[in-house]
């Protein structure tokens, strides 16, 4: 294998570096706290975590508190997919990725922007050693603070220091709320190296690179634009470790550092052949590793949408580029180990994964092998004889919807080839498809959706299954009335309420709102708009009105048989991630009164003897009988101890927890047990596969699994009774029977082989000679079709120069086949032979000149049909 390296002057590896950063703002008094995960746990908004100050952004908001007020990370981060996407730079630029770290340090209302800079320039020039000419700084045009302090304190040169407008130097959290100016710090590479200064026209060259950010968040924008002074002003930096490496170890592009080398290294290795290490699809495969690595360690699977869309298109671009490079099978999962060698002691979660890892990548790679070769060749194809220098939108429908060619993919592929897309082309395909599939659809809206609230209802039922309340708003077929009349259905909200509001997988309360003059049977409960609890239902008598007291009171045995699945779904999450591994993710959630369900991410079906050690360990905790301790705490305290939750869900910053003793411990809203004994028994009844990496548990408890366990014991009381036997003797009469059956089939499988071959009974000493050519027509009832045409196989190579035509009668059914070898079948076409037959035995068939087949429905004409061939067939030969 080539060894083609750049030339490196490597002063500190990126894992020194990552290290020395860290403790440096240690020593300042900053915090170290640890990378959040890549799928955001507290902001919905966003697809994947992509700047460092992500997992701080309640703290900027001042709706979360922290026992520190100076901290500093490594923030792993990934751009590609959403807003932010650099999937199809990777590769082509010195500096774009999909995965980066985010070096930052953060001040919560503590120091501002004198201690900012100095701490920025002190770690560059001092710590780093960088040289103060080589460092060009730039601050928000109308910052004169911040420019006093760079040029007068700091001391740097007005010749490398610029002023710059709001679009580049002005940072804000959204059109409204914390925003400020900033001050970056770019790396002069050169005048080898072409580009200006920022700021001036020839800024987009490479000789100057942003290498950190310095944003002071100072004002508060409101609704009208104007901005006022926060009460206490934070700082938020990044500087991209990857960059910052490049300039440390004298090098031009990232790739060209200590950590990408090495894993070009392996992933070269992992490609075979001869490989120059300067290609720029080892890059992409280098850089999409970490990427896919760590999106899966952080609960991430490959699928068709969301997130594990993106991670899929990820995996695809580098199996593509290894396949391009000549690749031979799955190449993409042998780079783990090299990346948990670079990256395992700053993040070991990642050496925990690892297999995982592996596991999962494996599987997508072989998934998409396939594709990706026959795609290729049919794209090559189309290249070749294409008229022009776009790829046609329709061309590149054809091969994503018929192929499952990614249009990605497709579009990478026209970049290396100097081609266009037709995306406008492509859009209107795809909008063609849709529409088709509207149009298709028996699928619409079959009811009025539930109007949303302006108003809030105080929820009483953890507490209460019953009592007094008023009504606030009745709505019917979605429009507000003020009095509802009996055999109506409605929506009823109350100011309090005991009925639970569906959400966290679990289902809505039912039970009954009653008033002097009226009965409402509550169907099922829903949340809408601001928090109010929506009863779903029916008047069954009497009249309701707004502003009446009532009494609410929910269904309790229902609420009672929920409340034992929900507490149950807690355990078995815990048992999963014990049996199972800490990689399981709930991926999904029904609580129901008759069954939980709950999905979650895993590679392979759970095999018998792990799901029963999955059952044993809840039901153990349950005949354990611990007590549910419900806490409410901040969002971060509860992830510190140790508290699931739902990836990507949106939190408030105090969350409900509840706790099992040591066993679970879950961030929840629902309803549950008091103890785990109140559960009463639990029973995995089934366990299957929803998706690609998705497995679904399903299961019983308390009176649902003695219901279960008692329909169990009467299909054992009936099987017993059919084999006449005793319950406990059923397993080896079933056995028994089995044996027989393959006995008796293995008979019937010989005794078909000599009717095919007519050493049963020689068919062919019943053959009839017409001028040389052997003529048989018999019946073999008994034969299925396949028997049949191995029988006429059989005859037509035994006798040479035959013509042969088998029926047999089945359930009233009569089968025919008709052969005829070769140079016969010119003169005698089987087609036109079978038809013949089948038209007295009310049927048709076809087939070709040599071998034809048909059916009838008249089996009584059946032999004198076989009868009539004899002279059909001298008729044909005469």
């Amino acid at each position: 294998m080539s060894q083609t390296m750049p030339n490196t002057q490597m002063t500190i590896s990126t894992k020194e570096l990552r290290q020395r950063f860290l403790s440096f703002f240690e020593e300042q008094g900053h915090t170290i706290v640890p990378s959040s995960p890549l799928v955001p746990q507290n902001d919905p908004t966003l697809l994947f975590t992509n700047a460092g100050m992500v997992q701080f952004k309640e703290v900027f908001l001042g709706r979360d508190k922290r026992e520190y007020a100076r901290a500093t990370t490594s923030q792993r981060c990934v751009r590609a997919g959403g807003k932010h996407n650099d999937l199809e730079n990777v590769g082509y630029t010195a500096r774009h990725h999909t995965f980066f770290e985010m070096l930052g340090n953060f001040s919560f209302g503590d120091y501002f922007k004198r201690e900012a800079i100095d701490y920025a320039w002190r770690f560059l020039t001092e710590e780093m050693g960088l040289p103060a000419d080589k460092l060009w700084v730039t601050v928000y045009e109308e910052d004169d603070e911040a420019a006093d302090i760079w040029l007068k304190e700091i001391g740097v040169s007005p010749d490398r220091f610029s002023r710059i407008g709001a679009e580049d130097n002005f940072w804000s959290m959204g059109d409204t709320g914390p925003c400020g100016p900033c001050s970056e710090i770019f790396y002069d590479h050169g005048p080898d190296v072409p580009g200006g200064p920022p700021g001036t026209p020839e800024e987009d060259g490479d000789r100057y690179v942003e290498i950190w950010n310095l944003v002071f968040m100072q004002y508060d924008r409101g609704a009208d634009g104007k901005m006022k002074p926060l009460p206490a002003p934070c700082v938020d930096t990044g500087m991209g470790l990857e960059r910052i490496a490049a300039v440390l170890q004298g090098v031009h592009s990232n790739y060209q550092t200590d950590l990408f080398q090495n894993l070009i290294r392996a992933a070269a290795e992992a490609v075979g052949g001869e490989q120059d290490l300067s290609h720029d699809s080892l890059k992409v495969i280098a850089d999409h590793i970490r990427a896919c690595a760590f999106l899966i360690v952080d609960g991430v699977l490959p699928s068709n949408e969301g997130r594990g869309y993106v991670l899929r298109r990820i995996i695809r671009r580098a199996v593509r580029h290894g396949f391009k490079l000549g690749a031979q099978g799955a190449f993409f999962h042998k780079l783990l180990p090299a990346l948990v060698a670079e990256m395992g002691e700053a993040f070991p979660e990642l050496a925990r994964h690892q297999d995982e890892v592996v596991r999962a990548l494996k599987r997508e790679e072989l998934k998409f092998s396939e594709t990706v070769s026959q795609g290729m060749g049919l794209l090559e194809a189309v290249i070749q004889d294409l008229d022009g220098e776009t790829i046609p939108g329709e061309t590149v429908f054809k091969l994503y919807d018929t192929y499952g060619f990614p249009v990605d993919l497709t579009a990478d592929v026209a970049r290396e080839r100097d081609l266009d897309v037709d995306h406008k082309g492509f859009e209107a395909a795809m909008a063609k498809q849709r529409d088709r599939a509207r149009a298709a659809s028996r699928f619409g809206a079959s009811h009025d959706s539930i109007p949303d609230v302006d108003a809030e209802t105080e929820f009483t039922g953890y507490e209460q299954t019953g009592h007094a309340a008023k009504v606030t708003h009745i709505f019917r077929d979605g429009d507000a009335v003020e009095t509802l009349s009996a055999g109506e259905s409605a929506v009823v909200v109350l100011d309090a309420t005991p009925f639970y509001a569906e959400g966290g997988g679990q289902v809505g309360d039912s039970g009954l709102i009653e008033s002097e003059r009226g009965h409402f049977r509550v169907e099922d409960t829903q949340k809408q708009g601001s928090g109010a609890h929506a009863h779903v239902g029916t008047l069954e008598s009497g009249a309701l009105r707004v502003g009446e007291s009532v009494q609410a009171r929910i269904d309790a045995r229902r609420r009672a048989a929920i409340v034992r699945n929900h507490s149950a779904t807690h355990l078995l999450n815990a048992a999963l991630r014990e049996v199972l591994g800490e990689h399981i993710a709930q991926k999904g959630s029904l609580v129901a009164p008759d069954r939980l369900r709950f999905d979650f991410s895993h590679p392979e079906p759970v095999d018998a003897q792990a799901l029963r050690r999955i059952e044993d360990r809840v039901n153990e905790q349950i005949l354990e009988n611990v007590a549910a301790e419900v806490r409410h705490m901040p969002f971060d305290d509860a992830v510190k101890a140790g508290a699931l939750h739902l990836a990507g869900e949106h939190y408030s910053s105090d969350v409900r927890t509840l706790r099992f003793g040591d066993f679970s411990m879950e961030l929840c809203g629902g309803t549950h047990v008091a103890r785990t004994g109140d559960i009463g028994a639990f029973r995995v009844i089934h366990e299957g596969g929803i998706a690609a990496g998705v497995r679904r548990i399903e299961a019983v408890t308390g009176e649902g699994a003695i219901e279960w366990m008692r329909d169990a014991d009467q299909r054992l009381n009936k099987i017993a009774s059919l084999l006449r036997s005793d319950r406990e003797e059923t397993p080896e009469r079933v056995s028994q029977l089995l044996d027989r059956q393959k006995k008796l089939e293995k008979e019937l499988e010989q005794l078909r082989g000599k009717l095919a071959s007519g050493t049963g009974n020689d068919l062919s000493s019943q053959a009839k000679e017409i001028k040389g050519i052997k003529l048989v027509s018999a019946r073999l009832d008994g034969a299925d079709a396949k028997a049949l045409r191995e029988a006429v196989d059989q005859l037509k190579n035994k006798l040479g120069q035959a013509v042969v035509v088998l029926a047999t009668v089945d359930e009233g059914k009569v089968r025919l086949v008709a052969g005829v070898t070769k140079a016969e079948s010119k003169q005698v076409k089987a087609g036109e032979l079978v038809n013949m037959v089948a038209g007295q035995v009310g049927g048709k068939g076809g087939g070709r000149p040599d071998m034809a087949q048909a059916g009838g429905t008249n089996p009584e004409a059946l032999d004198g049909a076989l009868e009539s061939v004899e002279a059909w067939v001298r008729e044909k030969l005469a």
